[in-house]
């Protein structure tokens, strides 16, 4: 497995690392031997997850608020003293719903964190990496990043942003040696998904079954793909194995070519 590889002496910070794709992602790049640090809102997660992982680095913050990330990046200095691959993790589902019945503070918060978080991030994280031999930026969107998402309006509008904001800082980062990519995951078996699942049903008064059914069958493989697919993804677009791969959407989907 590609997971086995040696991340001996790398720096590596993963947003909302304590839980679902974000925690798989941890738990990899500790295996490899890398110095991580996480962050997360959840606080109860954090706490599981430096219990967990010897030499974890574990902070709370909300990355859609600029002073929780300035705080953030003041632990990764005296923490890490540096860094190497950014991953940009953090995100929400966001509402569900018709675009005429949502909430502009839905709207707002699902933009805040998706997006803005991002930026807050890099715009931090950027001169960390050109001190860096080799700074990678990884960026979370989805497959609703290339797609159309009936009733996921914010969250799709959220996840395209990301992909262009990915490929603009691969222009402008690439002349100092660092890569950004952004990885589209399809539908994720866990219990995020299948929350989505119930209210996309609510939403539109079918069976949560009928719904289900849709999303697991919506990939050519049919199948959802899971949180270890993504993973070893970020794993391996984080290493010298993919040093000439940059300003790239990856999908990890098991090719889905509609949203339901």
């Amino acid at each position: 497995m590609f997971e086995e590889v040696d991340y001996r002496g790398r720096k590596v910070l993963i947003t909302a690392g304590a839980d679902g794709l974000g925690w798989e992602m941890t738990q990899l790049f500790h295996r490899a031997g890398a110095s991580v640090m996480i962050c997360d809102i959840n606080q109860d997660r954090l706490a599981e997850a430096a219990r967990a992982l010897p030499g974890l680095h574990a902070v709370v913050a909300d990355v859609a608020d600029e002073a929780s990330v300035a705080a953030l990046f003041k632990a990764v200095d005296e923490k890490l003293g540096g860094l190497d691959v950014l991953v940009n993790n953090a995100g929400i589902a966001g509402p569900t719903g018709h675009v005429e019945t949502l909430s502009k503070a839905d709207w707002d918060r699902t933009l805040a964190v998706n997006i803005t978080g991002q930026f807050l991030c890099a715009r931090l994280a950027v001169p960390l990496l050109k001190q860096s031999r080799a700074g990678v930026m990884i960026n979370l969107a989805s497959a609703a990043g290339h797609l159309g998402f009936p009733g996921r309006s914010a969250y799709a509008a959220s996840k395209w942003a990301v992909v262009g904001f990915t490929k603009t800082l691969a222009l402008e980062l690439g002349p100092y040696g660092i890569r950004v990519n952004a990885i589209l995951p399809g539908a994720v078996e866990g219990p995020r998904i299948r929350a989505v699942i119930e209210a996309k049903a609510r939403a539109l008064g079918r069976p949560v079954e009928e719904i289900a059914g849709q999303y697991e069958s919506q990939a050519a493989l049919g199948r959802m793909v899971t949180a270890r697919d993504i993973a070893n993804m970020v794993l391996f677009n984080a290493s010298e194995a993919a040093a000439s791969i940059s300003g790239q959407a990856i999908a990890v989907d098991g090719f889905t070519q509609k949203l339901y």
